[in-house]
């Protein structure tokens, strides 16, 4: 069984926990266990999967059995046979024929599986998709989840898992399908890189049932967001304002400046200036003095 590249036992009525030898198929690359009654853990040593952890490039060198049932069946009766083989992957069921072998995938979804999320997933480098969906499953996500370059679809969707989701998600640049939906994760939705890019029709599905996740693209804002919503025309009040008064000490430089330079170098008038505020002065002066004798002089006494 060494050589076994895909084990594919969905929609039976398999129970209880799923065996560690699993663990032992060194070549596997496909694993569907889907729609059946597993219950237990995951196992704890998916590391041991050795084909899962390599890289896509490295597969150019492996034993390809699909490509040689496909090639006998066209050469042996002259016409090419349409007999797909089916996988669900990212949302919906799709069909592959002899690339099926780049396909590397781990599909549990729609058990009774409970516990945590190994952290040993984290090392399956070469996986393009995993469906835990419709479990039991606790716990955070494994942030080690990150390290899945290839990974292209990721369903979490329907368990228990709590947590903040981990900001990793965001550079997984080959990910163009994630539900998250219906867990109990909290916290605020990582953004940017390949997540807003995702389901760009109704991004908020992929978070939905989520009551203590907030921010883009959710309509709940998250607590540090705006702490005090002031209304739009305080905003352009304000900037109105703002506009008004840096005008205002502009014009006011640039006018100080004209005269400064006028006085400095024209002589007839600096001095005209000059000679009109000694004659406002001593106007003054003269005003304010009569001024004061007049209300403060006491009368005089014959």
């Amino acid at each position: 069984m060494q050589r076994l590249v895909m084990l594919r036992l969905r929609s039976n009525n398999f129970s209880g926990d799923i065996p560690i030898e699993i663990t032992w198929l060194f070549s596997l690359r496909i694993l569907d266990l889907a729609n059946n009654s597993f219950s237990g853990i995951m196992p704890r040593s998916l590391d041991s999967l050795k084909a899962l952890t390599t890289t896509v490039v490295a597969l150019n060198i492996i034993y390809n059995p699909f490509l040689e049932l496909y090639e006998y069946r066209t050469s042996g009766s002259g016409h090419s046979y349409n007999d797909s083989l089916w996988l669900v992957t990212k949302g919906q069921m799709l069909g592959y024929r002899e690339n099926v072998i780049y396909f590397m995938s781990i599909d549990m979804s729609c058990n009774k599986l409970a516990g945590q999320i190994p952290k040993e997933i984290g090392s399956l480098l070469g996986l393009v998709n995993l469906n835990l969906s419709s479990n039991m499953l606790s716990g955070n996500i494994p942030y080690k989840i990150g390290n899945l370059q290839a990974l292209e679809s990721l369903d979490l969707s329907n368990n228990q898992l709590s947590g903040e989701i981990p900001q990793g998600l965001t550079y997984l640049t080959s990910l163009s399908y994630l539900n998250l939906s219906y867990n109990n994760l909290s916290g605020r939705i990582p953004s940017g890189h390949q997540l807003d890019t995702l389901k760009t029709d109704d991004p908020a599905s992929m978070y939905i049932g989520n009551s203590g996740l907030c921010g883009h693209p959710l309509p709940k804002a998250c607590p540090r967001d705006n702490p005090t919503q002031e209304p739009t025309w305080w905003h352009e009040d304000n900037s109105s304002q703002l506009d008004f008064h840096l005008g205002l000490i502009v014009g006011f430089l640039a006018g100080l400046w004209i005269i400064f330079c006028g006085l400095l170098f024209k002589k007839t008038w600096r001095y005209a200036y000059f000679s009109l505020f000694d004659k406002v002065y001593d106007n003054v002066y003269v005003f304010c003095v009569v001024t004061w004798l007049q209300w403060f002089r006491k009368p005089s006494t014959n």
